[in-house]
């Protein structure tokens, strides 16, 4: 495998089966994606984007195939395996920003931290300020989501995403949730960590106007790619 492709997903397959169907929500599905790349990820409402993003963001196993994340077999761990190296890999945004509502903006992007155990606890907090700095939070530090813009709770959530250098940003309809100028300001964000930090972006979405804006468009359907 070559030493600059972060993902490397080989012939995916993932089949549900719910009650007596099968449903076979990826079929045979390979992808690449390079380290600093910005990809987006598109394709109709049940075409296994999501299980997808969950495979390479390593929230889920698939049932067959075989998956490298930055070098590492993601394809066969157990849970407690699959825990460390999300956390140590992978940073999550999501479109309902997914925040702790009774916690300052700086716990919930220590969080990441606390759970890693590669970092020194009395380091978290001016990494986590670090973060928030980065998005242009650095005066709001203490407050708690009720009290932040939804555009600003999603900047907490990407803090918390970046927190640990992660090798890839995996967002998902991150703009979804806001207006229109709020939401290019936070794609602006994230494209901006990309040419700054060489962070490989992965960017699930339903809108054209996002797909163009990032270097390369994965199409699926019916769990296959789209050529």
């Amino acid at each position: 495998m070559e030493s600059n492709i972060v993902v490397d997903a080989q012939d995916l397959t993932k089949v549900y089966t719910m009650g007596e169907i099968d449903v076979h929500a990826l079929r045979g599905l390979s992808v690449q994606i390079k380290a600093g790349e910005v990809v987006s990820i598109m394709g109709p409402s049940g075409s296994g984007k999501s299980t997808l993003m969950n495979i390479l963001g390593c929230l889920d196993l698939p049932t067959s195939g075989d998956y490298h994340l930055d070098g590492e077999p993601v394809a066969k761990m157990n849970d407690d395996q699959l825990a460390d190296i999300r956390n140590r890999k992978v940073g999550f945004v999501f479109q309902g920003f997914n925040l702790l509502s009774r916690s300052t903006a700086l716990t919930n992007v220590e969080l990441p931290l606390r759970y890693s155990l590669y970092t020194n606890g009395t380091s978290h907090k001016e990494k986590a300020k670090g973060a928030l700095e980065i998005v242009g939070l650095g005066d709001r530090i203490y407050h708690r989501p009720n009290e932040l813009s939804g555009g600003q709770q999603q900047r907490v959530a990407i803090a918390r995403a970046l927190v640990n250098n992660p090798s890839i940003i995996m967002a998902d309809e991150p703009t979804g949730a806001l207006d229109t100028k709020t939401g290019d300001e936070i794609l602006e964000l994230l494209l901006n960590l990309n040419k700054e930090n060489g962070t490989t972006l992965i960017i699930v979405t339903h809108d054209p106007e996002i797909a163009e804006l990032t270097q390369r468009v994965i199409t699926i359907r019916d769990g296959r790619l789209e050529e």
